[in-house]
């Protein structure tokens, strides 16, 4: 490599300081969000969203032809028509309730920990993408970097692809921080805790339905035969919240949402589902989304909107959608200690084998062997 090319790879990056104040830096990140509900935004986000090769394991020049020759021509408009529909005028309610996430969690973090912390919302597709978070949090001196993807079950098409993000990113950097990453928090008792009390409070509100609905965004089936551990980690929260519930077998149910394309996805799918229920004579469905750690187009606008309907157009009364743990306290509480649990030995939580340096100390003692920075 010349050296022409090695100074363009590290240009402009942050490098290290002898006066920073050291931190722990953590990155919340989530799937992402256009920019805005129009079709050229969803044409920009769509691209980069379906040409993820752990999104869409297919050879890539046939997948390159299909997705810019029929999905790329026909998907934005129709999505950005979706996207209207739940949009706001703070903007999308993903980006919206991730930035409460963020605060919320820094809040609590900044409690708990004995050294100084900085948190970064960030999308694995759209904006704020992941590398702009990660140097955020790396340009406020984070020496050591915790990574939270807002996936409770692990799924390569999500929680890996955000490690490949990640990976890719400080790839590039001269200096590479301290490192760890939440892999999967499914069945953590706290969040199941969390996913049982707003079933209860929704019933104690409204009434308890005549079923529930656990209804997780789908995968193809291939991905399971391959080895993701998603599907099962998907079972083992429903069961989980409902032995929490005390519901019998008869109760509840899981199912998957979200189809794409025509390969086989991980079944029952949650509209099929919803509609036989309806033709069976269930009056009242109540459904809830555990995989989605905040509201967004695939709760609001497929379940609350498009699902519903479906429901009443076929017999049913009223399906009831209990909203995603979002900024709940106690939801809040539980992503924090999960970041703190991953954080013990570092200096900021406390670790016993480091102190936190002196930037002051360090600066002086620096420039009396002879360096400017």
């Amino acid at each position: 490599m010349s050296q022409l090319t090695v100074k363009s790879l590290f240009e402009g990056r942050k490098g290290f300081r002898h006066d920073d104040q050291p931190r722990l830096g953590v990155l919340v990140t989530n799937l992402g969000t256009p920019d805005a509900p129009t079709t050229p935004a969803l044409r920009r986000y769509l691209h980069e969203f379906l040409w993820d090769p752990r999104v869409v394991e297919a050879p890539r020049w046939i997948w390159w032809l299909i997705l810019n020759g029929i999905v790329l021509r026909t998907r934005p408009k129709k999505s950005a028509a979706a996207y209207r529909e739940v949009w706001t005028e703070e903007g999308s309610p993903l980006l919206i309730i991730g930035r409460k996430q963020t605060r919320g969690i820094l809040e609590r973090l900044q409690s708990r920990l004995q050294g100084p912390v900085v948190a970064e919302l960030a999308m694995r597709y759209g904006n704020p993408s992941i590398a702009s978070g990660l140097r955020r949090l790396r340009d406020q001196g984070a020496e050591r970097i915790v990574v939270l993807p807002l996936y409770p079950q692990y799924s390569g098409s999500t929680t890996g692809s955000t490690f490949d993000a990640v990976a890719d990113e400080l790839k590039r950097w001269r200096w590479v921080p301290e490192f760890r990453f939440i892999g999967q928090y499914h069945d953590d008792e706290r969040y199941i805790e969390a996913l049982a009390a707003s079933i209860r409070e929704h019933w104690a509100e409204h009434g308890r339905g005549e079923k529930l609905l656990f209804s997780f965004h789908g995968t193809p089936r291939r991905y399971l035969l391959d080895g993701d551990p998603y599907h099962c980690q998907c079972q083992k929260t429903a069961r989980l919240v409902a032995e929490r519930l005390e519901l019998s077998d008869e109760a509840w149910q899981v199912t998957f949402q979200s189809l794409f394309g025509k390969e086989v996805w991980l079944q029952p799918y949650t509209d099929a589902t919803v509609e036989q229920l309806a033709r069976s004579g269930l009056k009242t469905l109540d459904v809830i989304c555990p995989g989605f750690s905040a509201d967004c187009l695939e709760t609001l606008e497929e379940i609350e909107g498009e699902n519903a309907e479906i429901f009443q157009e076929h017999g049913g009364d009223k399906l009831r959608y209990i909203k995603a743990l979002n900024d709940r306290d106690d939801h809040l509480e539980m992503l924090a200690g999960l970041v703190h649990e991953h954080s013990q030995g570092w200096p900021e939580a406390g670790g016993p084998a480091r102190t936190l340096r002196d930037p002051q100390a360090t600066q002086e003692r620096a420039r009396a062997l002879g360096s400017d920075v």
